[in-house]
């Protein structure tokens, strides 16, 4: 095999054994816990008191409605891992004897440093907490330096993390403890190959998580969306996702799901793999997907009505969100659709680009946005990630969405749009993301100008702008300085709620 050639810039150094979410994001006082991570110094939070802020125990078409106790914006469930971002002369082979062997080839020995980047549902969180919305992260991540990097990146990105592991794992040691790793390989072409070991083993990575611990449910109360996807089944058990899903129901959090490649096989799995995605599908209040994968989960080409579909055998869902990558996106709710062309840009690199759109559509859903502003936000960020390279902490900045959204330059396909909802106008308010305002109606679809759209979207980031200016470094907790200064040791404080 050929020697890989460098494709990301030098990690930041950091020296944090910890990953908290900041005073000057949150204002809340928080109780610490001992890490779950066996000798690091590495300590995960949980809240306990609180201020009242909106939540989603009631939805009207995906509205915002009621108040209760959430004081984090979202939350992830698993998925953490470190890409291992490499340029290879060749994607590995298929045949799955060979792959693993060009895989144990490369795991050989820990790469420069300079390849490693945050992966998985960190490319969501990150994006999300540069939005201003503040956020955790759930899962597990081993006790060795590429869990540890992953921390440091949640840290200097002011996102907190909540670990999984129960103090029974603690003698866990080998692959099944340690922090998952995604090699992801760009061939000259700039086609990717990915694999991690989750692929070539029946069970997940992280089988031996057997429940929910207090923690994690306190994390989950605590949030007002859980965000889950289909790759989070390489990692946990679908009886500990089901668990999941249903304790977010029980205590009024929102549930976002985006099955990902992962739901084609999903949908042709285990019967626990079946249930779990069956129940994803009937109660997440948002489910993402692209419109090859609506099409694999219902047999419909046509996206709008894949979405409908969807919508009609759910349970809870309000919204269906179908990516369309360089055509735009759209948003579908029992009585409306709502169709977003996409930003033109110079796209270097479209990993992460589908995970950042997640998380301004989180934004959107919680600041109650029209649906239509909330598709040209999800749009402007995952296209700004697509003009960086790979994604972690090159996914899109504040600074570059709002200059896409001030550019107003969409790729409008006017043909395209009409074919798609030719069959889907009757019964349905339709409102359509356009360069420049439309005097009436167009065949029954209500036109919204960009530039209206725009000013209204920066205003709603104006706050997240104001916060990166005036706190241009993350003002954490000296936690090891608290130790040493009142000599005590920290221990699990469990909750009397």
């Amino acid at each position: 095999m050929h020697n890989p050639t460098l494709t990301l810039k030098p990690s930041v150094p950091s020296s944090h054994g910890f990953s908290l979410i900041p005073q000057n994001r949150s204002q809340l006082n928080y109780r610490f816990c001992t890490s779950l991570l066996p000798n690091n110094g590495i300590f995960s939070i949980l809240n306990c008191n609180s201020t009242k802020v909106h939540n989603s125990n009631s939805v009207k078409d995906g509205k915002l409605t009621s108040i209760g106790v959430k004081d984090v914006d979202v939350a992830t469930l698993g998925n953490l891992c470190v890409d291992i971002v490499l340029n290879v002369p060749e994607l590995p082979p298929a045949t799955f004897d060979e792959r693993k062997a060009y895989m144990e080839q490369l795991s050989a020995s820990p790469p420069d440093k300079r390849y490693w980047e945050a992966g998985g549902n960190c490319n969501m969180v990150i994006a999300a907490a540069r939005l201003g919305l503040r956020c955790i992260t759930i899962g597990h991540v081993g006790d060795e330096i590429y869990g540890q990097f992953l921390l440091d990146v949640l840290h200097d990105e002011e996102i907190g993390f909540v670990g999984m592991t129960e103090y029974s794992d603690l003698a866990l040691v080998g692959a099944s403890y340690e922090t998952l790793l995604c090699w992801v390989l760009v061939d000259p072409l700039q086609r990717h190959g990915f694999c991690s070991r989750a692929d070539f083993h029946k069970e997940p990575a992280f089988s031996w998580l057997s429940g929910l611990s207090r923690e994690v449910k306190k994390a989950i109360k605590n949030s007002k969306i859980l965000f889950c996807n289909g790759y989070g089944f390489d990692e946990l058990s679908p009886s500990l996702i089901t668990s999941a899903i249903e304790y977010a129901v029980e205590v009024g959090t929102a549930i976002f799901f985006d099955p990902g490649p992962r739901g084609k096989t999903l949908s042709a799995g285990t019967p626990e793999q079946k249930r779990a995605l069956g129940k994803f599908l009937k109660m997440s209040d948002v489910l993402l997907l692209t419109s090859d994968e609506a099409e694999s989960l219902t047999g419909i080409q046509n996206p709008i009505l894949a979405g409908q579909e969807l919508l009609r055998n759910a349970e809870r869902t309000k919204w269906v969100i179908v990516k369309m990558g360089s055509k735009g996106s759209l948003l579908i709710t029992p009585s409306s659709i709502s169709c977003a062309p996409a930003f033109k840009v110079n796209v270097v690199d479209t990993v992460g680009c589908g995970d950042s759109f997640v998380a301004a559509i989180a934004f959107g859903f919680l600041h109650n946005m029209p649906n239509i502003n909330t598709l040209a936000i999800a749009n402007a960020v995952g296209a700004a990630t697509a003009m960086g390279c790979g994604a972690g902490r090159n996914v899109a900045t504040l600074k570059q969405v709002t200059e896409l959204l001030k550019d107003c330059n969409l790729n409008e396909d006017g043909q395209l749009w009409q074919d798609l909802l030719h069959e889907n106008l009757e019964a349905h308010e339709v409102t359509f993301l356009s360069k420049t305002a439309i005097n009436g109606n167009d065949n029954c679809i209500n036109h919204v100008a960009l530039e209206k759209v725009a000013s209204e979207l920066h205003s709603k980031l104006e706050p997240a702008r104001k916060e990166a200016i005036l706190n241009p470094s993350c003002d954490f907790i000296p936690l090891r300085g608290v130790l040493q200064k009142y000599r005590i040791a920290f221990i699990l404080i469990l909750s009397h709620d």
